[in-house]
């Protein structure tokens, strides 16, 4: 399959941006300034504004000598770039390969999707469209690399070029195009143009090495590019999803039922999709894409990798319910939703005939409800604790997303211990360890009587020490002497010494850190 890839250039974006932020008359003429060269000048002009001669470049004080009725808003970079980014989740409806292009552009690899809306003709078709009901100026680019792309949506006369382009049909789409359309910087470009190389053919037909060492090798690479020598790739703003499933419609969804239902077909579709290559779904999305441009997006995680459509449902029906109402707003419709599955790991072979049938089905159950109370509170609310390869005891152990537990143990390969003896260490730690007074028979030996919490506890037996020293990597601290106590009523109790004597300390402190049972 040949790779295809559209460029969206937004030629108009300070306007554009400025008209939908402040509601303007549609009739009006727009102007963004900014302070250039110490005066207030034109950055961008909308369509209007161009009619009635004004351009960029032009101070605001000649502007306004010349139509008084101008609008002039400030130039806000930080909001055009979060438009941009609004605009880049727009057109993944197209495809989820977007990325950005420069501050005021997009791309997207459109590879095998064209045929989607009756050919390439149409999907160009209906990004100008969907861009003109949004009021934002659009200008396309079709090429069988981004370069090229690029070049025909800012400087071509026709927005698609045709499959495998080569010699002189290649000449007569770019050969007469600016130099400046390889993506060059402005001042490269001037250079080219002082020297005589003003169009892209004047380029192609000059020796490479001398233009190279005295323009830069930048210029070859563009050039090159641009032929389709070189296969430059792009960086879309998400990964794309494993799996994905989705619908269209021809007159949009307002209805939270009418969403409700397509997700659950979105569902019966995606399961179809896992079942083929045995994978569960461990992240899911739900996105709405509105016609007015905006576009909604829910997450769900699971505890256990899931292939069945009702556990699906439930899981957003549980996210949704815990949420709010604008997070499915479908404002004046949605005529696109999708339900991707981010993330997935293989089904392990079911063993439940060698298993008692109640244990299963509690797991199972379990399992749900950790799901449900995820979705419903927040993965961060709903936490289990997982082992973690640490140094000191109370960093040994971490509250993790209960939908996530497995998942990250077994990505760390670290094996639940076994309990057929007893524990040499509390299953609980206290969130801060307790300081005791003791009293030993040596400054450096066992305690043989403490007291904790105001009561005085004799030790009955004792076995230790583990020593722990601090973290050389980090910080000096002192080094722990860990004990195993048992007072005369049976109750174990995990004490430490903090500090050598005579090395570290001349009086060393005694902590209980946790209790055995």
């Amino acid at each position: 399959m040949n790779r295809r890839f559209l460029s969206l250039w937004l030629p108009r974006l300070t306007t554009d941006r400025a008209r939908r932020a402040h509601r303007l008359d549609p009739a009006a003429a727009v102007a963004a300034i900014a302070t250039l060269k110490n005066a207030r000048r034109l950055v961008g002009v909308d369509a209007n504004a161009a009619r009635l001669g004004l351009g960029p470049g032009l101070t605001l004080a000649d502007a306004r000598a010349r139509h008084p009725g101008l609008i002039a808003v400030e130039a806000d970079a930080a909001a055009e770039a979060k438009f941009v980014e609004r605009i880049a989740d727009f057109c993944a409806r197209y495809t989820p390969l977007v990325a950005l292009d420069g501050a005021d552009g997009l791309m997207l690899d459109v590879s095998g999707v064209s045929h989607l809306f009756g050919g390439e003709e149409g999907l160009v078709g209906d990004a100008e469209t969907r861009f003109s009901k949004l009021g934002v100026a659009l200008r396309c680019g079709l090429a069988d690399n981004p370069r090229a792309a690029a070049a025909l949506a800012r400087h071509g006369a026709r927005p698609i070029a045709p499959a495998g382009l080569e010699g002189k049909a290649f000449a007569r789409l770019f050969h007469d195009m600016p130099v400046i359309a390889l993506g060059l910087a402005a001042d490269v470009a001037a250079d080219l143009s002082r020297a005589g190389l003003r169009r892209i053919g004047d380029l192609a037909l000059r020796p490479r090495a001398p233009v190279a060492a005295r323009f830069g090798a930048d210029v070859i690479a563009r050039l090159d590019e641009l032929c389709g020598l070189a296969r430059p790739s792009i960086s879309p703003r998400f990964p794309p999803p494993v799996f994905v499933a989705e619908r269209r419609f021809a007159s949009p969804i307002a209805r939270v039922e009418g969403v409700m239902a397509t997700l659950a077909r979105l569902a019966d579709d995606l399961v179809v999709l896992l079942e083929r290559q045995m994978k569960g779904a461990r992240a899911l999305e739900f996105s709405l894409y509105r016609v007015d441009g905006e576009v909604r997006r829910l997450r769900v995680a699971a505890g256990r990798p899931l292939n069945e459509a009702r556990a699906i449902q439930r899981l957003f029906a549980e996210r949704l319910a815990g949420g709010t109402e604008e997070e499915i707003d479908a404002g004046f419709g949605v005529d696109l939703m999708r339900l991707s599955c981010l993330a997935v790991e293989p089904l392990a072979p079911s063993q439940r005939e060698w298993e008692r049938a109640h244990e299963a089905e509690r797991a199972d159950r379990l399992a749900e409800l950790l799901d449900r109370l995820s979705a419903r509170l927040g993965p961060r609310r709903v936490t289990r604790q997982n082992l973690v390869e640490a140094h000191l005891p109370e960093h040994a152990v971490a509250a993790r997303p209960a939908t996530l537990g497995e998942a990250r143990r077994a990505a760390l390969e670290i094996e639940t211990p076994s309990f057929d003896e007893a524990p040499t260490r509390p299953l609980r730690l206290f969130e801060r360890p307790e300081l005791i007074e003791a009293l030993a028979e040596v400054p450096d030996g066992p305690p043989l009587r403490f007291r904790w919490r105001r009561v005085l506890r004799e030790v009955a037996a004792i076995e230790g020490p583990e020593r722990i020293a601090a973290p050389w990597w980090r910080e000096a601290g002192p080094t722990r002497d860990y004990f195993r106590a048992e007072d005369a009523q049976g109750r174990r109790y995990w004490l430490y010494r903090e500090g050598l004597y005579g090395r570290e300390t001349l009086r060393a402190r005694w902590f209980v850190h946790g209790v055995f049972g």
